[in-house]
């Protein structure tokens, strides 16, 4: 690791506010799989889960839910789980996108080759997105459990708080 990576790492926050989003037409909180995983890497990594729901595969109301959680003084970062598959019901990409104002693409890269070493050609099929929306970071996780706890332990746990030290340097800035 660079010495400006580890520079940044270091004054990065060590606990952040985190809203775990779950796109789903059949999950409750008893079956949100993909939710759980998010929740229990968040606690173990030391953060805190500001806010949790769950809303149907609506275009609508998750952007409604998606404006409300950014909106939130308490909320650092929204990551979501569900929708992200190229179904008819599936819309949280293109809910996502429209929010977004910059774009990490190296996330979805990244996500889909790690994906790929665990589950081969279908990995193409994931929609998962990142980036700033405002000061405030979203990424697109899908619903299945192992893809969650491989975004959570390889890409999100280990540099979501060097995100957020970013987006918040300015927030009240421009």
């Amino acid at each position: 690791m660079s010495e400006s990576v580890q520079r940044h790492r270091e004054a990065s926050p060590e606990k952040i506010q985190v809203a775990v989003l779950t796109i789903s037409d059949t999950r409750t909180r008893e079956t949100d799989t993909g939710g759980n995983a998010i929740v229990e890497a968040l606690e173990e990594a030391g953060h805190e889960v500001a806010r949790r729901e769950i809303v149907r595969d609506d275009a609508p109301k998750i952007e409604e839910t998606l404006k409300e959680l950014l909106a939130s003084e308490s909320v650092d970062a929204v990551i979501t789980t569900g929708g992200t598959g190229i179904s008819a019901r599936d819309t949280t990409y293109e809910v996502v996108s429209r929010l977004i104002d910059k774009n990490l693409d190296g996330f979805g890269e990244l996500f889909r080759v790690l994906s790929y070493e665990e589950i081969g050609a279908a990995a193409m099929l994931s929609r998962a997105v990142a980036g700033a929306a405002g000061t405030k970071f979203v990424a697109c996780l899908p619903g299945s459990r192992n893809a969650v706890r491989l975004a959570m332990a390889k890409l999100l746990v280990p540099e979501m708080p060097h995100v957020v030290f970013e987006l918040r340097k300015h927030r009240g800035v421009g």
